[in-house]
């Protein structure tokens, strides 16, 4: 994500390790200094099967959210458009006026309004953070959770929660991935033809990298896992052994497409997905909604979450809100 503008002065450490070790630089992408400005901030950006512009000041301001695609979706309310200064950025910059989301944030598109004012709720009294607080999307969140009102806050979570949830993700199990460095909270491939060994690793990328600078709704990405992590997500996510890890449906539902105030989690970002794992056993998720994940994390490695994530994130998302796709095997 390109945060123009904004400089990150952020010292304080994470608080708390989890029993797996050091957050995953992978899944926490920090980026090492501030994304440069370019020159003309006139520059007029175009993206495929578009025929709206927009200037480059206007795709980095967080106080605009691009609208390529106005078709796709219904008319966002002004909070979500737009936002208010100084504190309230426009939900739809980092989000997408569609919900769809990146790996740098999330995509909240068809979750449920209750889980949405409850996760914002979170956010401001403190028992929601992150286990690597020097990364700006989440204290982004925290200064719009402080400051926002409670019309503003069920407007956007109406308007979110009704939107229809899109299949954007292909998972691809290979034994090596694109080279990559940090760029402004999210990976970015080095090069054309650089490749290096996946490891025990998620490769998130755009498959049009400039789409995804422009904050195009239509992108897609590829995440890259490691040989067999779906079907050993598969096999923990839906165990009904007596284990650790609880079957992930008992809670999320069939299809994990989400049940009730829980959220779905087909089809969204792993590296989301691992973060928030993460968040919960190391204790940077916390509150009484959080209760129900910490024995199931307790003792999962950062390989179990890999392997649960690439597996989510390789079923349909929009089972809730269609027909409901068995997908236990």
């Amino acid at each position: 994500m390109i945060f123009v503008g904004f400089a990150v002065a952020i010292a304080a450490h994470a608080q708390s390790i989890s029993d797996a070790g050091a957050p995953p630089p992978w899944a926490y992408v920090v980026s090492s200094s501030e994304t440069q400005k370019v020159a003309d901030e006139d520059l007029v950006r175009r993206v495929p099967n578009s025929d709206v512009t927009y200037t480059f000041a206007q795709v980095n301001d967080l106080f605009f959210a691009p609208d390529w695609h106005p078709a796709d979706h219904p008319k966002p309310p002004d909070i979500v458009a737009y936002g208010r200064k100084p504190n309230v950025f426009a939900c739809g910059y980092c989000h997408r006026v569609d919900g769809s989301g990146g790996p740098e944030n999330a995509g909240i598109a068809g979750l449920p309004k209750d889980y949405i004012l409850q996760q914002l709720a979170a956010f401001k009294d403190g028992s929601r953070a992150t286990s690597v607080p020097e990364r700006l999307p989440p204290q982004l969140m925290i200064r719009v959770s402080r400051s926002i009102t409670a019309a503003e806050a069920d407007a956007a979570a109406a308007y979110f929660s009704a939107l229809r949830p899109k299949q954007i993700i292909t998972v691809l199990e290979t034994d090596s991935v694109p080279r990559t460095q940090a760029a402004a909270w999210h990976l970015a491939t080095i090069g054309e033809d650089e490749r290096e060994p996946i490891g025990q690793r998620v490769i998130e990328l755009p498959r049009d990298a400039e789409q995804f600078t422009n904050r195009d709704s239509r992108v897609e990405f590829v995440a890259y896992v490691p040989q067999g992590a779906t079907a050993r997500g598969r096999a923990l996510a839906y165990s009904r052994d007596g284990g650790a890890h609880a079957a992930c449906d008992s809670c999320h539902g069939q299809g994990l497409a989400g049940s009730g105030l829980v959220p779905g989690i087909a089809g969204r970002s792993p590296g989301y997905l691992v973060r928030q794992l993460y968040d919960f056993q190391s204790g940077a998720r916390a509150g009484s909604a959080s209760a129900p994940m910490k024995p199931v994390v307790a003792t999962m490695s950062v390989e179990d979450m890999i392997d649960l994530a690439a597996f989510a994130a390789s079923l349909t998302p929009n089972a809730r809100h269609a027909s409901a796709k068995q997908h236990r095997h």
